[in-house]
């Protein structure tokens, strides 16, 4: 029974017991009064209905309301069922897309090279530029990546991670099966972790001392740290670092901002250098022009010395050499005065 059914039973109840109390005072007064019977019992009657129907009006409105509650309540219910009913399919689509990528070596490996490429991006860094794809090195190996560090140093990273057997551990049907496959799984990640440690992908003076294994989920990689705890410093001591998405994030931010340091600190370096040339070039500019000063000073006091009194004093010789007479009588000042002292004396 709703709770409005329960409202109009109990209003009905009260209407009945209403017109039982009405007939109940009807006959208890039939003696005492001198009024008529039929009378009084209509008036009663009659008054009583008024006060119920009112009641019944209110309990009414309390039924309607409370209809509309349920009907919102219901609708309610109804879309958050329809949102999990939704949301339970998508993770029903993204479990089954989940479980072909990790039945498929060439997917799973496609799978984690993407949730790497979307790290890098968004750390910054720029392919061709802050690292490369597949390059073979020294030792004949190619890792899936390469960062490039200054000084021709790189870190690589490889993204092939074994997930075969935590796929058989998430669709396990038996806590024997899921044990089973998430010791094989810790196994398997061992003997990947000292294969990398062996392969040349740290090689001292061209690598960092360590290479980057990427796990690509953060719950296989929580899964590992709470069943193999020893995992990590195992991989540490063969120069292995794992690496989830977000830990990835972290070392590559990382990475990138000591190259740019690095790289202001060598710019500022080539600026202190060049200006150290430039004061040492400076000082030879500024003594070579000192020096050239000074002998043109030099110049001019010579030039001076010349234009001045050693031009009166070979004038005044030349004047003297013009009174000079001739044997025959005369004087040179009648004579042309030859072209080489007129040109000395102009």
């Amino acid at each position: 029974m709703t709770v409005s059914e329960l409202v109009l039973v109990v209003a009905a109840a009260g209407v009945v017991a209403g017109l039982v109390a009405a007939v109940v005072v009807v006959v208890a007064g039939r003696g005492r009064s001198s009024v008529p019977v039929a009378a009084v019992g209509a008036d009663a009657v009659q008054s009583q209905l008024a006060v119920l129907g009112e009641q019944l009006r209110a309990v009414q409105a309390v039924a309607e309301r409370l209809q509309g509650d349920r009907a919102r309540q219901h609708g309610e219910l109804v879309a958050t069922l329809e949102a999990h009913s939704r949301t339970t399919e998508s993770l029903g689509a993204t479990a089954q897309a989940l479980r072909t990528v990790l039945a498929n070596p060439k997917a799973r490996g496609r799978w984690g090279e993407r949730i790497a490429d979307d790290v890098l991006r968004l750390s910054g860094l720029v392919e061709g530029v802050s690292y490369v794809r597949q390059r073979q090195n020294a030792t004949g190996t190619v890792p899936d990546v390469t960062f490039l560090l200054p000084d021709g140093l790189v870190v690589n990273m490889d993204v092939k991670f074994p997930l075969d057997n935590y796929g058989r551990m998430v669709e396990a049907t038996s806590d024997a099966e899921r044990d089973e496959a998430g010791r094989l799984f810790v196994r398997d990640v061992r003997n990947r972790v000292r294969e990398l440690g062996g392969r040349g992908y740290v090689e001292p003076g061209v690598t960092l001392g360590f290479v980057l294994l990427f796990v690509p989920n953060e719950a296989v990689y929580g899964f590992l740290h709470d069943t193999a705890p020893d995992l990590a410093d195992e991989a540490l001591g063969r120069g292995v670092v794992l690496c989830s998405p977000f830990t990835l994030y972290a070392v590559v931010s990382i990475i990138r901002h000591a190259v740019e340091q690095f790289e202001l600190a060598r710019t500022s370096d080539e600026v202190v250098a060049t200006l150290q040339r430039f004061t040492l070039e400076w000082e030879k500019f500024t003594a070579s022009l000192d020096t050239l000063g000074r002998r043109l000073e030099s110049a001019q006091k010579a030039f001076e010395d010349l234009s001045g009194p050693r031009r009166r004093q070979l004038e005044r010789v030349l004047d003297r050499a013009g009174t000079i007479e001739a044997p025959g009588g005369e004087g040179r000042g009648d004579r042309p005065e030859p072209e080489g002292l007129r040109a000395v004396g102009d």
